[in-house]
């Protein structure tokens, strides 16, 4: 396994992850990286090197992108989705720094900071021109109540300021718990004194502090933004500071990033700006530098995905639920493909028993990319299935079904222009075994190399299998069988499958010698992996 190390992160980030067992790390830096691209398996980067598809494609071995921080800004996530990489970040890492600069900011704006140090180092003394105002009594509007708008909450409290918060995706509980007030945009706009922008840059937000939000709030408003640049109209907030609407605005953040030379904001005295630093502390570099290397192993020793982005998330307790399912869902889907005939229209999973009360997405998208497998050349798994089925016209549907008693199972339906095949199976001493094939009853684990057969419940036919085998020199590790209850149609023979596990994926010559007997219709080989 290959973990490579783009941007720095913390050294106990690095040894975490030297000290898994067979890991090769390679810590490397933006300019030099690209040269490891080639075998890695993992790729940890920071803010710094962008993530495009082009660095993507040069990774053909690449399973994981670990974001050491918040913001995936710098990773194509439709690529990485395409390509079936994981991309998971570190909310909530940085976000007491962050906090904590925001409030400095405010300060800052508050009391003159930085003019007034520029004043006194220059040998002035004007202790009239920099009359303050305080925090206390003023209301402060916060803009997104994830972990950092929280924080700020509680450090605004600290100095007894009003807090309005505005944040559409949080329930009124999460602002009572804070005793904070939740109001929609336009009231805090209206309200507030000062506003600290916490939200993910998407298209309802770009742009949010825009020319008609400014005429929306108080005169003498001051604007803190350590969230995203690209939030606030520059050209607005130029003119509402020119205006005397905009008090002063305190920028950590820029769009583009550094801002150009002759920046227009630059050239007011009422901007206070930094370079992107607000969660760059020691602290909090340790704590999302530990953070990722932990998630990353997690995630190549076991699966469990924590704060993906590209995936449905669930926590470690959920996925060690689930993951003998996510196999039995692939396998089921792998195996439904091989013995299906026609080009597929729609998958259909079903979930039974105590099963079906889970989070099943994870589930539905490991069956799906069993069956895509089958067909494609670009490898389907857990992050793409669903994509990759959009984009080839693909159904797909899930149903569940609770029923006491009911053994945990999964149905699998592959509908194809010529018929449905239907498959199920469950998760046995945590191994995945078929259940039935077509409603008819065989049971067999679900691994290894598998040879499906449809035939008529005649004599001979069993002993026919064993000949050609034992011609050919195959031998058979297991031979399940099944039929069914009643014949199709009155008068015939009854319908008959077997699935047999041989030491050795047969041959299409092999096969087809199974096949001259004319009471078998179908014989399939393939190999389920693990």
């Amino acid at each position: 396994m290959k973990i490579l190390i783009a941007e720095p992160v913390s050294a106990a980030g690095i040894e975490l992850l030297k000290s898994q067992p067979g890991w090769d790390v390679i810590v490397s830096n933006s300019k030099e990286y690209q040269q490891h691209l080639g075998d890695a398996d993992a790729l940890i980067v920071r803010s710094g090197v962008k993530v495009t598809r082009e660095v993507l494609e040069k990774a053909p071995r690449l399973r994981v992108v670990g974001r050491a921080g918040v913001g995936v800004d710098n990773v194509d996530l439709p690529a990485a989705t395409d390509l079936g990489v994981l991309v998971m970040n570190t909310p909530g890492g940085n976000a007491v720094s962050v906090a904590e600069h925001t409030l400095a900011l405010m300060l800052a704006m508050a009391r003159s900071i930085t003019p007034a140090n520029s004043s006194t180092k220059s040998g002035k003394w004007e202790k009239k021109k920099f009359l303050g105002n305080e925090l206390r009594g003023k209301t402060l509007g916060v803009v997104g109540l994830g972990s950092i708008g929280r924080e700020v909450v509680r450090r605004a409290r600290a100095f007894e300021m009003k807090v309005v918060t505005s944040d559409p995706y949080v329930s009124p509980r999460v602002a009572e718990d804070l005793h904070v007030e939740l109001a929609d945009f336009d009231r805090l706009l209206a309200t507030s004194d000062y506003i600290s922008l916490h939200v993910a840059l998407t298209p309802e937000t770009h742009r949010m502090l825009s020319k008609e939000a400014f005429t929306k709030m108080k005169t003498g408003v001051r604007i803190v933004n350590c969230s995203r640049g690209e939030l606030i109209d520059p050209e607005a907030l130029k003119e509402a500071i020119e205006s005397g609407k905009v008090a002063g605005a305190a920028l950590d953040v820029f769009d583009p990033e550094p801002p150009p030379a002759g920046f227009p904001l630059f050239s007011l005295d009422a901007v206070v700006a930094t370079p992107h630093i607000a969660g760059s502390t020691e602290e909090a570099q340790e704590i999302v530098g530990v953070r990722i290397a932990e998630q990353l192993a997690e995630y190549l020793r076991s699966g469990v995905a924590i704060n993906a982005v590209n995936m449905p998330a669930m926590s470690p307790e959920q996925y060690r639920v689930i993951a003998p399912y996510i196999s039995l869902a692939e396998r089921l889907g792998t195996f439904a493909a091989h013995i299906a005939s026609g080009n597929p229209r729609t998958v259909r999973l079903v979930y039974l028993g105590k099963l079906s009360e889970n989070n099943t997405h994870l589930i539905r998208n490991a069956g799906l990319a069993g069956v895509l497998n089958r067909w494609l050349s670009q490898k389907a798994n857990l992050v793409n299935a669903m994509q990759i089925a959009a984009q080839r016209g693909l159904d797909v549907a899930e149903r569940h079904e609770k029923r006491t008693g009911h053994t945990d199972s999964i149905r699998l339906e592959l509908e194809t222009d010529s018929a449905v095949t239907t498959v199920e199976g469950a998760v046995v001493l945590n191994r995945p075994r078929l259940l039935q094939v077509d409603g008819i009853y065989c049971e067999t684990p679900l691994a290894g190399h598998l040879t499906y057969m449809k035939n008529q419940d005649v004599p001979g036919v069993i002993g026919h299998v064993g000949t050609v085998l034992g011609r050919n020199r195959i031998n058979i590790a297991n031979f399940s069988l099944g039929r069914r209850d009643a014949p199709l149609t009155p008068g015939e023979p009854l319908e008959a499958i077997a699935v047999v596990e041989t030491d050795e994926t047969l041959s299409e010559d092999v096969l087809g010698q199974l096949r001259e007997n004319p009471a078998v219709k179908v014989a399939r080989s393939f190999e389920l992996m693990g």
